[in-house]
């Protein structure tokens, strides 16, 4: 069922060169309102979402100030107009029951997630920064604050709070109602079609085409993986998690990090050896989360007696076969899919997925041309050479992993479906994306 892969070559344009600078660390210290102040884009509202038509406040945190930006009914309406605030501990508690069990939504590598709800009855996803946390988690939270409060866009998650106490760290987001993309694509019982996994697929880009192109200043994610992209109801893509997240100015250059932290699988060799985070370590992740939605594999699985499974090398090895399409997920093919026109954006969405990860970064696509060749079906595939992959450099000895996830599998079902897939709920003890 394979269709032809010979395409006509693509040269990339020159992307852009600056990338952000770390986040200092801040004083200790509660968030504290201090005078408004409209920026150039006061009231302006990215992706077509209508609802911040308040401009946004800032708040002095330390040395630094910070702006907040934009919360479903009416009540929920009046949280996204009046933009993220300082909420006291006593609310985020009796919201969670005292952060009761049976309210968690899942762990992350600096905390857990609790459903909540607040005094008006909106339903808010509460992040709480363990009591233990490093210095390392108390810089995620600052960088949250900072970045994403002040993002507005239809693919990104709402953050509407937080709180800064002695007891404890919280960040308030909106409450997503299909949990993160790994338990769908996971989910035995009902996997996503291909219309839905498309659908995701350009969320996704158009929440990294903001970021890195359309804002103020340029935003690099640093963690851009399934367990972090959210699905409203209508399956909508809200990227959340910016614990990771650099800013900087678009013409100020890139500067070297001390810590390279990211998740093994999605994070780009090139960061690793460098450690000089980019627009394009991003490019690179969002790559492999292509591949990963359309095989319906991780990146790394560890296979008992054999090598691990390499997504990455797999795919390349199949393009470099001109069988490409045989990466596809099975279950597409078996719920009633693999129409010619379904099968053509499944080849050009795995080939953009190879794209985004060349091993050379001066190789890869800036967001806006992979986006253009992941819609347009007009547009010309870029011509790649086959066997192009490189394997990492070891994590153990070459940078420190904010975790190492290799989706709860070890092992796939002759339909290619990880064996542990699962009916896949919004609660669970994995990681979370907020």
């Amino acid at each position: 069922m394979a269709l032809s892969t010979k395409h006509q070559h693509i040269k990339a344009a020159a992307t852009h060169e600056s990338e952000p600078n770390e986040l200092r660390d801040a004083e200790a210290g509660a968030l504290e309102p201090v005078a408004s102040s409209a920026g150039p884009n006061h009231g302006k509202e990215y992706g077509g979402d209508p609802a911040a038509a308040a401009g946004p406040r800032q708040y002095e945190y330390g040395e630094r100030v910070v702006s907040d930006g934009p919360r479903h009914g009416a009540a929920y309406n009046e949280l996204v107009a009046a933009g993220p605030r300082l909420y006291e501990y006593g609310e985020l508690a009796a919201a969670t029951r005292d952060f009761a069990e049976e309210e968690k939504l899942g762990r992350g590598g600096f905390g857990s997630v609790y459903q909540g709800r607040l005094a008006g009855g909106v339903e808010v996803a509460i992040k709480k920064f363990s009591s233990d946390s490093s210095s390392q988690g108390r810089k995620q939270f600052e960088a949250e604050v900072k970045i994403i409060s002040s993002l507005r866009h239809r693919n990104l998650v709402r953050l509407l709070g937080w709180c800064d106490s002695s007891m404890g760290l919280l960040l308030v987001y909106e409450l997503v109602q299909h949990g993160s993309l790994d338990k769908h694509i996971y989910n035995a019982d009902k996997p996503l079609t291909w219309s839905e996994r498309y659908k995701i697929i350009l969320g996704l880009g158009s929440a990294l085409r903001y970021l890195h192109e359309e804002w103020e200043q340029c935003v690099v994610h640093g963690d851009i993986k399934p367990s972090n992209i959210m699905l409203d109801s209508s399956y909508n893509t809200k990227l959340g998690d910016f614990g990771l997240a650099r800013l900087v100015d678009h013409d100020k250059g890139w500067q070297t990090t001390k810590a390279v932290l990211g998740t093994a699988g999605y994070i780009d060799p090139e960061f690793i050896t460098t450690r000089r985070p980019s627009v394009q370590s991003d490019i690179y992740s969002f790559g492999i989360v292509l591949l990963e939605i359309v095989s319906g594999r991780p990146p790394v699985l560890l296979q008992e007696g054999a090598p691990p499974f390499m997504l990455l090398k797999w795919v390349w090895s199949l393009y470099g076969r001109n069988a490409i399409l045989d990466a596809a997920d099975e279950r597409l093919w078996a719920a009633g899919g693999g129409k010619e026109d379904d099968a053509r954006q499944m080849e050009r969405v795995l080939i953009v997925g190879l794209w985004c990860t060349q091993p050379d970064m001066a190789d890869r696509p800036s967001i806006p041309q992979a986006m253009h060749v992941l819609q347009s079906d007009d547009a010309k595939l870029p011509d790649l050479w086959p066997q192009m992959y490189m394997a990492s450099p070891s994590p153990a000895k070459n940078f420190a992993m904010g975790e190492y996830r290799l989706s709860g599998v070890s092992s796939f079902t002759s339909s290619g479906v990880p064996s542990s897939a699962t009916s896949g709920t919004t609660r669970s003890s994995g990681s979370f994306a907020y």
